[in-house]
């Protein structure tokens, strides 16, 4: 299906240093000073995401003040690149550095390089760091993409091992992998080693002084980027394959919204829940390669336009939620919203506006799953099984508008909840009805502790139709290499214009796969 083969792509890795970056530790990678101390270093690999059509966001960081060169090239040889202006890679970025790469042929292998030069001697010159992405096409052609969230959470940390999962993904060649949130656990501190029910022992292979401790300073978060980057296979995926970042609560505190309170939680010697969200989202947009958007510089919603086939609209349940309550509020009002209304205007129009064959929604949070918090309610579902109420008002508005607005093929796709399951949206068997049917698909975690799986509301009525998750009798909070760590893929066939999903574990077995037939316009 895609023209850059396996052997390329290993080829490609092996060639750029993509997975030579430093120094290492049982075969892990552990960020480095240069043999040569006086050049500078690139410290945790490249990053690549939110690419379209002719644009496409980069990344890097390295070990010291640097004036960062890029190349950019349609040829793994770089004969002929095109140079673009330097960028200054300094302290109050953390010594991070990303820019917007435009004017790109559709459909076209990217090659980029950079090349840092120190900004105290400009004599000396790292060696160069090579990155790799393919743009969307603006005519129909297969497309294959990954999903998945929640990475180095509950306490596993990259082990022998390492984070399998993502090398898995990695082989399936995705044109890009969407990360559904938590990922980080900027509230997970790591230890050296954990006990295993069975007597061993998972010992966490690289530990740093930020993951020791719940995050807190803005180096603090920073840290919790960086550790996973720290990863041989994280390092290995973002080179050869663009990652497009929404968030969830971890990448702050669990759980956060304007209700959380840590007056009595001892690990936080900073109580402002406010001043962390400030801190955690910077350093989001510091260490990951999302757009800058300047109507609003923090903001995670938005739409990625990947040729005629598909439209993915990412939300942000996190950022303008009331607060966590029991969610029975019988009238919408910002208490009881999850989306926000500038939030909810924008995907109103961008549905609408979408000529795409397929709508992904990518959701930090499942609509029909019971997720609480205590005694409240942290994401949708409040499950009472009755009319739509609470957060739920917002998603009953917007199913009503989507099913009124004629917008089809809408697939919902999610992680969270720590395991793997496939829910289709039955109007005959809801409480509200007024939507058509849909389907969303739940996969993860990447490399956390699995859980599950929760009950299903039927407020909206879905029908489990697959889940994978821990028995009572294997307990919660299982660590990953008991092997259950989920992601999906999700194939488009460019002839039919059928969509496949499949629900994957991390030892590449398939587990569940559904086809869909896309609704033709009129």
């Amino acid at each position: 299906m895609k023209s850059f083969g396996v052997s390329t792509r290993r080829k490609f890795l092996i060639g750029s240093g993509a997975t030579a970056l430093a120094t290492t530790l049982g075969g892990l990678a552990m960020p480095a000073i240069s043999r040569a101390s006086s050049r500078p270093v690139f410290t945790h690999g490249v990053q690549s995401g939110d690419v379209d059509t002719t644009t496409g966001m980069i990344w890097t960081r390295t070990d010291r003040p640097a004036r960062v060169e890029f190349e950019v090239s349609t040829t793994e040889s770089f004969a002929n690149p095109t140079r673009l202006p330097s960028l200054d890679a300094l302290p109050d970025s953390d010594l991070a550095v990303k820019r917007l790469l435009e004017n790109l042929t559709p459909d076209q292998d990217i090659f980029y390089r950079m090349t840092a030069v120190d900004l105290s001697d400009v004599s000396a010159r790292s060696e160069p760091i090579v990155g790799r992405f393919r743009t969307a096409p603006s005519a129909r052609r297969d497309i294959r993409f990954a999903w998945s969230g929640d990475t180095a959470g509950q306490g596993w940390g990259i082990d022998e091992t390492g984070m399998k999962t993502y090398a898995t993904m990695s082989k399936h060649e995705p044109d890009f992998f969407l990360h559904s949130g938590d990922t980080i656990y900027a509230d997970g501190a790591i230890q050296d080693e954990v006990e295993l029910k069975d007597g061993s022992k998972w010992i966490n292979k690289v530990v740093i002084d930020e993951k020791r401790k719940v995050a807190e300073t803005l180096d603090e978060f920073r840290g919790q980027w960086k550790y996973n980057m720290m990863d041989d296979h994280v390092r290995a995926l973002n080179a050869v394959c663009p990652t497009f970042f929404q968030w969830d609560d971890h990448e702050v505190v669990n759980n956060w919204s304007a209700s959380k309170d840590l007056t009595e939680d001892d690990r936080y010697t900073e109580k402002s829940v406010a001043l962390l969200q400030a801190r955690a989202a910077r350093a989001f947009h510091e260490m990951s390669p999302i757009r800058f958007t300047p109507a609003e510089p923090g903001r995670v919603y938005r739409k990625i336009a990947y040729g005629p086939m598909l439209d993915v609209f990412f939300l942000d349940l996190r950022s303008y939620r009331g607060p966590n309550t029991a969610s029975m509020q019988d009238e919408l009002s910002d208490k009881a919203r999850i989306l926000g209304d500038a939030q909810m205007q924008w995907l109103k129009r961008e549905l609408s506006n979408s000529r795409a064959t397929w709508k992904v929604i990518a959701c930090d949070m499942p609509i029909g799953l019971v997720v609480r918090d205590g005694e409240k309610i942290e994401a949708i579902a409040n499950g009472d099984d009755g009319a739509a109420k609470g957060r739920e008002l917002e998603i009953a508005e917007l199913l009503r508008f989507i099913k009124n607005a004629g917008i089809e093929n809408t697939v919902w796709l999610t992680a969270d909840v720590h395991y793997t399951a496939a829910h289709y949206y039955n109007p005959d068997k809801a409480q509200f009805q007024d939507f058509n049917p849909f389907w969303e698909f739940v996969s993860g975690p990447l490399h956390a502790g699995t859980f599950g799986p929760n009950d299903l509301d039927q407020t909206f009525g879905p029908e489990l139709k697959y889940v994978k998750a821990p028995s009572k009798e294997q307990g919660v909070n299982l660590p990953p290499s008991d092997g259950f760590q989920f992601f999906g893929l999700v194939d488009i066939d460019a002839d039919t214009q059928q969509m496949t999903v499949r629900l994957m574990d991390r030892d590449d077995n398939e587990l569940y796969t559904m086809t869909l037939d896309p609704v033709r316009s009129a």
